[in-house]
């Protein structure tokens, strides 16, 4: 734990100062308070009760100069620590999102999403609210209690053993409920993950929810994880609610005693009134500090687990990095398989692909086609080394892609996936993730190619049209199109459509593949589909069947030798041509396929061969 500690602590930065203040303003404001009783013991018997007022002046006075200066102090120490804790609150979840952006896939799913959420959100939370409290409370309990402690003794020795005891009382009830509560928060903030996952698969599936009208059954599974959670709380917060009863008792207690022997003590001349009045002071100073120490033991065990699970997310290390001396640049789109091997869990004996090898020439065109499972996405994920082969390589532009540097190989592969993600933004921001200062004039041309530029002339605010959270408010083709004029935009050396033209017709597929022969025929293109439509402009197309290579030909070849393709080509040919826009005549008489202008590769500034002002 306290290594822990120390790890956290190590991202206060430049919160360092504020989180030495805090403490400091709260030792002086701990001595004023201390000084209080002394004080009004002094009032009451030099002053109130000798009749003198000018002493009740100057005592009362004193007392009230170290109460408003203890009241300054104290709102002081408030505000530094606020600032510190909020400060290292902030550090830490910086540290996380950074830590995040550089996992790769392998390393996220280590980590539901859920979970890193919960980590950023309610740990982080939780470890700041443990900070603020140790750096104010913390300082406060220890030394108020030592200090009235000590001035219980030197006034009386006899009647300080009452507030001994039932410190003793106190601190035993605390302790049995401490060490009760301590393991059910541990639990508690594992059940945050099960909550949050609940929350963010609802709202990212809305349409599916309400599509099959499952509002109910997600209510209740919700209502089971929040229930999970309300009832750990619950017998948390049960046992946490003793504290008051037990402070009570001994206060109370000590209040009684104390009138009761310290009147004795005062008819037998052991100690004055103002002694009296200034132990019962001092005595509840103590039981408070014990309350108080408790308070902290109970909020370090809660924020133990959030510590220990952020600090889990800071030290795990990326398994993809670039190495030392990376290449950086990539000389051209050709690449190569060689004897690949590729488990999602190394050394489970399930690999996803086995023995592949496989040369695809810089600026073909190359087709992959495989059922579910077979290892599509996972083949064109090893080339921009989004995972790492268990054996074997993989080289793009004639070197092993862990030679280069990671950035400077996903920069020149681009991924439409089989999942397209836009972001909350105009258009024009979410095409300009493909190339952050592309002008108006090169979006428009990607987006022609793209065939998006249709619906966005539509649109009434063009390319300024605001496009909410994930793409909602466009349809699953605009999405896709969207998606590959992003791509575009980059002008990259490999590009890979993951199943990216699912959602659009096959006239505007064509379309676009025509889009690509024309204006980027340098660019190594890999296109993943299900229909065999989708691979007209292909050199050669790549058969998976679970996770081997089935065949890689020509289309023509494929249809001789490959029982698997030839079953889909003919199966798909069958039912195109009972749809009039599948057929091989609608493809050619839409005017989709007469849109667009071979010039555009040459008007658009960056020259894929050379890749000059990446």
């Amino acid at each position: 734990m306290v290594d822990t500690i120390k790890k956290l602590l190590g991202h206060l930065g430049e919160y360092r100062r504020p989180a030495l203040i805090a403490p400091l303003c709260t030792l002086i404001a701990v001595g004023m308070e201390v000084l209080i009783p002394y004080v009004m013991a002094l009032l009451i018997d030099r002053g109130i009760a000798k009749g003198d007022m000018g002493q009740v002046w100057l005592w009362g006075g004193l007392m009230m100069g170290c109460a408003l200066v203890a009241l300054v102090i104290d709102s002081a120490s408030a505000v530094f620590g606020s600032r510190a804790s909020t400060g290292l609150a902030s550090n830490l979840r910086d540290a996380l999102f950074e830590k995040v952006q550089t996992y790769s896939f392998k390393n996220i799913d280590k980590f539901s999403t859920a979970g890193l959420v919960t980590r950023m959100t309610t740990d982080v939370t939780n470890v700041q609210n443990a900070f603020n409290m140790s750096l104010i409370i913390a300082t406060r309990a220890p030394i108020s209690l030592i200090a009235s402690m000590v001035m219980c003794v030197l006034i009386s020795r006899k009647l300080s053993g009452i507030f001994l005891v039932a410190m003793v009382v106190l601190s035993i009830g605390l302790v049995y409920i401490m060490l009760h509560a301590m393991p059910l928060f541990g639990k508690v903030f594992q059940r945050y993950d099960n909550l949050n996952a609940s929350v963010q698969e609802n709202v990212t599936a809305i349409r599916v929810v309400k599509a099959f009208v499952r509002e109910q059954h997600e209510d209740e599974k919700f209502g089971a994880a929040a229930g999970d959670l309300h009832d750990l709380f619950v017998r948390a917060e049960s046992l946490l609610a003793w504290n008051n009863p037990i402070m009570g008792v001994a206060i109370y207690g000590c209040i009684i005693a104390l009138s009761w022997f310290g009147t004795h003590s005062i008819l037998a001349g052991e100690i004055t009134t103002g002694q009296l009045t200034s132990l019962l002071g001092y005595v509840f100073n103590v039981l408070m500090s014990l309350m108080m120490l408790t308070m902290i033991f109970v909020m370090i065990s809660m924020s133990a687990a959030s510590g220990n699970r952020i600090v889990e997310v800071l030290e795990e290390e990326p398994d993809i990095v670039s190495p030392e001396n990376a290449l950086t640049e990539v000389k051209d789109g050709s690449i190569d398989f060689e004897a690949v091997n590729f488990a999602y869990r190394s050394g489970d004996g399930e690999d996803t692909l086995t023995g592949i090898d496989l040369h695809i020439d810089s600026g073909e065109t190359v087709g992959v086609l495989g059922g579910t499972g077979s290892g599509k996405t996972t083949l064109v994920a090893l080339i921009s080394r989004l995972y790492d082969v268990d054996t074997g390589a993989v080289r793009v532009g004639g070197e092993d892609v862990r030679s280069y540097d990671t950035e400077v190989l996903r920069d020149a592969v681009a991924v439409v996936l089989q999942q397209n993600t836009l972001f909350s933004g105009t258009i024009l921001d979410n095409l300009r993730w493909g190339k952050a200062d592309a002008t108006l004039e090169e979006c428009k041309m990607a987006c022609h190619a793209a065939c998006a530029d249709e619906f966005i002339d539509r649109m009434p605010d063009g390319y300024d049209t605001m496009i909410e959270q994930g793409g909602t408010n466009v349809s699953g083709g605009q999405r896709q199109r969207l998606c590959i004029a992003r791509a575009l935009l980059k002008r990259p050396r490999v590009l890979i459509l993951d199943d990216s033209t699912s959602a659009v017709d096959t006239a505007t597929d064509a379309s676009i593949q025509q889009a690509f022969a024309e204006q980027i025929p340098e660019t190594t293109k890999i296109i993943i589909s299900q229909r065999v439509s989708s691979f007209a402009s292909c050199d050669r197309i790549l058969v998976l069947d679970a996770g081997h290579v089935a065949a890689f030909a020509p289309e023509e070849k494929l249809i001789e030798t490959c029982d698997i393709y030839r079953d889909v080509y003919e199966t798909q040919n069958k039912a195109g041509s009972e749809a009039d826009f599948d057929t091989p005549e609608g493809i050619g008489h839409d005017p989709l396929s007469q849109r667009f202008d071979p010039a555009f590769a040459n008007e658009l500034p960056v020259d894929v061969r050379t890749q000059e002002g990446r």
